[in-house]
């Protein structure tokens, strides 16, 4: 069908070329029939196949034709393995060619900024490396089947607070450093076939209509090749749209858009060969997609859906296990309380929602292991029924059983895509019936269902916490398989879980006023806040707990030809089962003269271990991870020195260290007269000169005033002092002149 579709637009005409850059109408592109150009689909992911069967909406509303439900990203991510999420992505990608679905609108890697996020369910991490290493695994699994992905939501959406209109203010550093770092790896590793861009304004300027963004940064700095859709109803002004880089307004305009771009072409206002270049990326778009090969169905529901068993079991963090509760006995007896045991909560609400192929529900699965499990609701998912009677139901099973399984979690109403949480607090409802529950049995093990963190006040009450997430269609059965050891959990946390919904670095930032949101944390996100401050925290990133244990040995770090720095550390299990271990490097740098996090992650991996195995396992920290965004001559810098390799099982467990020296990179700041007497004695040519006019300024004190703050003390109060205003200082043997000359000997700019 390829040979039918013309090389490029020449040969259309404007009224076909602006025809081609919106959509036909909710879902697929527009068609031009006499140029031999076929409409293609686009549609919701980015966890599971929802292409709508009937009416098009884009909250989940309509129907959906089956498809297979797999852990969203809050669960996929926290299995820290890409290779994981690439075999997920090829099954999305499966899926979609069955349907004859041209691009699948996902991964969604947008930072969890703060717990409150409703949205944050379909996004990986607090952390941008974590972010950028599984939605490229992702991406890679979607387009081995032919099928587009669409990288989202890009940038910094972190909020669904006013999200059509707020302004994402954030500083160039954390904006590069922590919400566009993600992005970056995905396009560089990766090469979506498309992006798709935010709803938000950055810093005043929309995404849809942000040259810098789409263009400078995307294509020019990261060299994109693909297409920028818009996201659904996100386009501000066409014309500013396309001439910044957007591609493709989606759904359909009903052709007003099309006019309009097609008028301001023919008064000259457009440039057509700007129309021609976003027409042209739509047509590579259509070519690249009629070029896979037939699918042959029907779907293989049942390999999909083991994939899925697989992925969600995964995708469960075990956040506690005092005295060994878990895995539960053959020979225990069990009460299991709590309405999501039965009716299960497995995905978030809105675009994403899945009509799943099936469902299985963990009362089932454990049945099938422990047939004479009880079980009680505890409490109703609607807040309907009799409160006290439910409670004193739970209450009897839980006292007559060996262990109380409880399975507790926030209503679908508490998540969804449009509005964000209020708070990180579970139903209080829940809360009581947990007390009645461990006043009964203290053989308690709880099971979470949530899309993003709760608070957890019952922690130290409670023996074992099972972090399960939301799971897919196949979570039910998945966390029996962990409940019952039939898989050895090994989920880490991807968010750091917080005391309180007040520690989280955005408070009082979030979710902003009259159309702006400023992000006063900078770049101190997640964990890197929390380390900061020193602050204690429920469970901290990369936290997750096995029923087995390991062994850390002593970490070795190099740099290698190319620059990276590689990290070998053996690791041992040293349990009487098989487990797998996420290991996990973070890298500092003392004595560094930036803010800095005490550590931050830079790489990780999954590394399966039979009992009493060590293996030697090897890490790739790139160069360019290393690198801070240096706002004085806005690019990527790494700063030389030595810097400190922690090889840990979280950020706050440290099991081995070892200090490797980088090479910092050539960077000299340009001068002018509103440089520091700091910033020219750093100067290699300007600093000597400097450092005699500062002599003499001390000279010219006097000998009590320069003997009272010590040379050491003047040279730290100067340091930050403008070196125009030195010109006149009583003392000072430097004219104004010779420090024009200093500037431009140092080859910088008045």
């Amino acid at each position: 069908m390829t040979d039918t579709i013309p090389a490029d637009v020449s040969g259309l005409t404007v009224p076909q070329k602006a025809s081609l850059t919106s959509g036909a109408d909710f879902w697929t592109t527009k068609a031009v029939p006499d140029a031999g150009i076929p409409s293609i689909m686009l549609t919701d992911g980015p966890h599971g196949l929802r292409k709508q069967t009937g009416a098009s909406d884009h909250l989940g509303i309509a129907d959906s034709v089956p498809a297979t439900c797999f852990p969203p990203a809050v669960g996929l991510g926290a299995s820290f393995d890409p290779e994981l999420a690439e075999r997920v992505g090829a099954a999305l990608g499966v899926e979609s060619a069955i349907e004859d679905v041209a691009v699948i609108l996902g991964p969604g890697i947008n930072i969890k900024r703060s717990p409150l996020c409703g949205r944050n369910f379909e996004y990986f991490s607090e952390d941008p490396i974590v972010s950028g290493v599984m939605g490229a695994g992702l991406v890679r699994g979607i387009q081995s089947q032919g099928v587009g992905a669409s990288l989202k939501h890009f940038a910094a959406n972190n909020q669904e607070f006013d999200r059509m209109r707020i302004s994402s203010d954030v500083d160039a550093r954390p904006l590069r450093e922590i919400y566009l770092r993600g992005f970056q790896r995905v396009v560089e590793d990766a090469q979506p076939w498309t992006v798709m861009c935010s709803y938000n304004r950055i810093n005043g300027v929309y995404a849809s209509e942000d040259p810098w963004l789409l263009t400078q940064v995307l294509r020019d700095e990261w060299g994109f090749e693909g297409l920028v859709v818009s996201d659904w109803g996100a386009v501000n002004d066409r014309v500013a749209g396309l001439t910044a880089g957007l591609d493709l307004e989606m759904p359909a305009s009903g052709g007003r858009t099309d006019a309009q771009l097609a008028a301001t072409v023919q008064d000259g206002t457009l440039d057509e060969r700007a129309l021609d270049v976003a027409a042209g990326r739509v047509l590579d778009l259509v070519r690249k997609t009629q070029s896979r090969p037939a699918v042959a169905g029907p779907l293989d529901v049942d390999a999909h859906h083991a994939l899925a068993r697989e992925a969600a079991a995964r995708s469960i963090v075990l956040l506690r296990n005092e005295g060994g509760l878990l895995p539960l006995r053959p020979e225990q007896t069990l009460a299991v309380v709590g309405a999501f045991a039965q009716t299960p909560r497995y995905q978030g609400a809105g675009s994403s929602l899945i009509n799943p192929t099936r469902l299985d529900t963990a009362l089932d699965a454990i049945r099938q292991v422990a047939p004479d499990a009880a079980y009680a609701p505890g409490f109703t998912l609607d807040g309907s029924g009799d409160a006290a009677a439910l409670t004193a139901d739970a209450v009897a099973a839980a006292a007559a059983a060996d262990v109380a399984v409880v399975f507790l979690g926030l209503p679908a109403t508490a998540e969804s895509e449009g509005y964000d949480r209020e708070h990180i607090d579970l139903p209080a409802a829940q809360l009581e019936l947990l007390d009645a529950v461990l006043a009964a049995n203290s053989n308690a093990v709880v099971v979470l269902s949530n899309g993003s963190v709760v608070a957890l006040p019952f922690r130290d009450r409670v023996p074992a916490i099972v972090e399960g997430w939301l799971l897919g269609q196949a979570g039910g059965s998945a966390t029996a398989d962990v409940l019952h050891g039939a898989v050895n959990p090994s989920g880490k946390l991807t968010e750091t879980i917080p005391l309180r919904l007040s520690d989280n670095p955005s408070f009082g930032n979030f979710p902003g006023e009259f159309g702006h949101v400023r992000y006063g944390e900078g770049i101190l996100v997640g964990y890197r806040w929390y380390d900061a401050r020193g602050l204690e925290v429920a469970y901290p990133f990369g936290h997750g707990l096995s029923y087995t244990t390991f062994r850390y040995g002593d970490a070795a770090a190099i740099v290698d030809g190319s620059g990276d720095v590689l990290v070998t550390v053996p690791v041992t299990n040293t349990g009487a089962v098989a487990g797998r271990e996420v290991v996990q490097v973070y890298t500092s740098l003392p004595g560094s003269g930036l803010e800095r996090a005490p550590r931050e992650l830079k790489a990780f991996a999954s590394v399966e271990l039979q009992p009493g195995q060590t293996r030697s396992v090897q890490l790739r920290v790139r160069r360019t991870d290393l690198a801070y965004w240096d706002i004085r001559v806005d690019r990527w810098v790494v700063e030389g020195g030595d810097y400190t390799v922690a090889v840990a099982a979280s950020s706050r467990d440290i099991r081995s260290t070892a200090t490797v020296a980088v090479a910092g990179d050539a960077m000299s700041v340009p001068l002018s007269m509103e440089s520091s007497v700091g910033e020219l004695m750093a100067d290699p040519v300007a600093g000597p000169v400097v450092q005699q006019a500062m002599a003499g300024l001390l000279a010219g004190m006097g000998g009590d005033a320069a003997g009272a703050m010590g040379d050491e003390g003047m040279q730290k109060m100067m340091a930050s002092f403008p070196v125009a205003r030195l010109v006149g200082f009583p003392g000072v043997p430097i004219t104004r002149e010779q420090i024009e000359g200093l500037i431009a000997m140092s080859g910088g700019a008045q």
